[in-house]
């Protein structure tokens, strides 16, 4: 709601009521104020991860006062449930939203038992509503569903004595995936959150190409609406209902032009330092709208993207894996039902670190301590030994050390001719969730890698295709990776294995940022019409992240699963005397 249309419709007093600071009283006595503040904490893609992550992956960059950057550790929801119950204290209204993949991805604790502990967890921490991301879809919707509304796993049964799952207490929103048989919404597309006489309205939303980045089998039967036509066409029927105050939570996202969670991104104007999908949808969605909070890029930003209308609204995303929340201020109007956004009235939203020099919450403790007796057999077994952190989701580079390593074990897994002759291996980036981390994370030792530390790498357990590719689809794919609709404005860098080498030339655009005269296979120039043997996921193989070329491939031979070829490379290439050295990244040329 606008400065200007609240002097039009409520009269002078609602000037005066934008001008004083926002709920100077908070309700309660004869005399309740025209304004009160509502807290709004919010969180998103948190992916399962209730220890806190290891290696680089497990930390934000802060930005110091001097312009140098600091790495602080993050995360764990022992650490993420204090914090967000420590943020919460005097404030009479308040409500914790989260932007999506909530669950999906996630390390061996939660994925073993198919996510069940998370939901567990995120009950627990007060979580009032979500959007679905992508990543609610890894396993389909009947498993979803079974998510949001309980009953054990349809072939694992109940994993404790005595207890049936009984679903999450928050509420799951897809408002844009519909049944394509009933053609109607898998799951509620609204929420009202109430307190006393205050309402606020969520509409949950996940990106439109989640087909794009789900396996075909996880989103089966379903079809994916435009975000922003979604969130108009219910922001109208909410404030039919008399909901005027609304919150869009979207699986959808931005870039800022800094890596820094405290980076201000509407220097030099609003949304100024902010790129991406989300742009385009923060400019369109319908003023109606109040405030948007995102996900998808695991990127830390809190902006203020002016709406259609031209006023202020708070765009918002928390990196992800719990190492940030945001703290919104939404300054509800009594009499007209409405949030007040006015840059008087509605303070920036802050992104918060999930700090781990705070006193751990003792029920979250406990639930890990629960679920990790139960897995320790499995997880504590060891699969390798290596002698330094081998980084993967932690490295911003395009090509990573695990990346390499994990192409490697794929390609020595399925080489042999009786495996499916790979020539060479290719890993796409999102598959791998986080790093290889020589410190110990129990009582296994340093340089130790566990079952469920390389569970926790690639928990999705995919199988592994093993293809005829030409030259020239290989050569297409790579320049996949920097252009197209998904790639081109976020390149996703394959990783490769050893004998494959190109240059990335990030001075030019689109697919001529491949040099296309340097892909070489141990030394030798890719022949276009020449048939190369490849393996890869079959995610990828089914065109997953932008890359519809490797859809046409020929011959395919279903191999081990990515996790297996992992374990065994780790196995077979490892021991205590002569653990397994981070891999030189050397394979990618990239000129900047």
């Amino acid at each position: 709601m606008t400065f200007a249309a609240l002097a039009v419709t409520a009269g002078a007093g609602a000037m005066v009521a934008a001008a004083l600071p926002a709920g100077a009283a908070s309700g309660g006595g004869a005399a309740k104020s025209r304004t009160v503040d509502v807290q709004m904490l919010s969180f998103n893609d948190f992916h399962g991860t209730l220890e806190p992550p290891q290696g680089s992956s497990g930390t934000v960059t802060e930005r110091q006062a001097d312009g140098t950057t600091k790495a602080i550790p993050a995360g764990g929801v022992e650490y993420l449930a204090t914090s967000l119950r420590e943020a919460r204290k005097g404030h009479e209204y308040s409500v914790t939203a989260a932007a999506g993949d909530m669950i999906g991805g996630s390390p061996m604790l939660s994925g073993l038992f198919h996510d069940e502990p998370s939901i567990e967890a995120l009950n627990k921490l007060g979580l009032d509503v979500s959007s679905v991301g992508n990543h609610e879809f890894d396993e389909g919707k009947t498993e979803l569903r079974r998510m949001a509304y309980g009953g054990c796993h349809p072939v694992e049964g109940c994993y404790e004595f005595g207890k049936e799952f009984t679903g999450s207490t928050f509420q799951y929103l897809a408002a844009n995936v519909t049944d394509e048989k009933t053609k109607r919404p898998l799951m509620s597309p609204t929420y009202v959150w109430k307190k006393g006489d205050v309402k606020i309205g969520f509409i949950g939303v996940t990106l439109e190409g989640t087909p794009d980045v789900v396996t075909a089998e996880g989103v089966k039967g379903l079809k994916f609406g435009d975000e922003i036509e979604t969130i108009n066409k219910y922001a109208a029927e909410l404030n039919k209902q008399g909901v005027k105050s609304i919150v869009a939570l979207i699986h959808e996202g931005g870039l800022p032009a800094n890596g820094a969670y405290n980076y201000d991104c509407d220097v030099p104007g609003a949304g100024a330092g902010i790129s991406g999908a989300i742009v385009d949808i923060a400019k369109n969605v319908d003023a109606k709208v109040d405030a948007l909070v995102t996900g998808h890029t695991h990127q830390a930003y809190a902006c203020n993207i002016p709406d259609p209308a031209g006023n202020p609204r708070a765009v918002t995303s928390a990196a992800s894996i719990g190492r940030l929340f945001t703290d919104t201020t939404l300054t509800y109007d009594r009499q007209t039902k409405d949030i007040v956004r006015t840059p008087i009235s509605s303070p920036k939203p802050v992104n918060k670190v999930v700090t781990r020099d705070q006193p751990k919450a003792p029920d979250m403790t406990e639930l890990i301590g629960r679920w990790n007796a139960l897995a320790a057999p499995i997880a504590n077994r060891p699969q390798g030994f290596i002698s330094a952190d081998i980084p993967g989701r932690g490295s911003a580079e395009p090509e990573k050390p695990l990346g390499d390593l994990i192409a490697d074990a794929q390609l020595e897994a399925l080489a042999p001719a009786d495996k499916g002759g790979a020539q060479l291996a290719v890993m796409n980036p999102g598959g791998i969730r986080s790093d290889l981390a020589y410190k110990a994370s129990g009582a296994e030792g340093d340089g130790v890698v566990t079952y469920g530390e390389s569970f926790t790498v690639q928990p999705f357990t995919n199988m592994m295709n093993i293809v005829d590719l030409t030259g020239a689809q290989l050569i297409t794919a790579l320049q996949q990776q920097v252009s197209g609709p998904v790639n081109g404005p976020s390149p996703k860098i394959l990783q490769v294995s050893k004998g494959f080498t190109y240059t990335l030339d990030m001075t030019k655009a689109g697919a001529d940022r491949i040099v296309v005269d340097s892909v070489r296979l141990n030394g030798v120039a890719i022949d276009p019409a020449k048939t190369y043997r490849v393996a890869m996921n079959e995610f990828l193989a089914g065109g997953g992240d932008g890359f519809t070329v490797l859809k046409e491939h020929k011959n395919k031979l279903v191999g081990a699963s990515d996790l297996d070829c992992f374990n065994a490379y780790l196995t077979k290439n490892s021991s205590a005397s002569s653990p397994i050295a981070p891999p030189a990244a050397n394979r990618i040329t990239v000129i900047k």
